[in-house]
């Protein structure tokens, strides 16, 4: 199954590879959770304990090493806007 390119790789920097549009989605899919979770002043561990996320599968959501899927994209986001009424929830 051939990927669709979305960025091609720098032929000058030896360590470029081309971006798939999966990798570019799986990429802002880590930012966004990466983001959320420093604005909260949370580190990793603190951030999955609070709301009930498995430590290690929110480093592989953020590193992008798998994609977070759409219930957790969209668990994030609520957080970030209610973090506190989220914890109290799953409390």
């Amino acid at each position: 199954m051939k990927k669709n390119i979305m960025l091609m790789a720098d032929p000058t920097d030896a360590e470029d590879r081309n971006v798939s549009t999966e990798g570019l989605e799986r990429g802002q899919r880590a930012r966004l959770i990466r983001k959320t979770r420093n604005a909260l002043g949370l580190s990793q561990l603190e951030f999955a304990n609070r709301f009930h996320i498995s430590v290690g599968t929110l480093r592989d959501w953020e590193q992008a090493r798998a994609m977070a899927p759409d219930f957790a994209v969209a668990y994030v986001k609520v957080i970030g806007l209610n973090p506190d009424m989220v914890a109290k929830a799953v409390a």
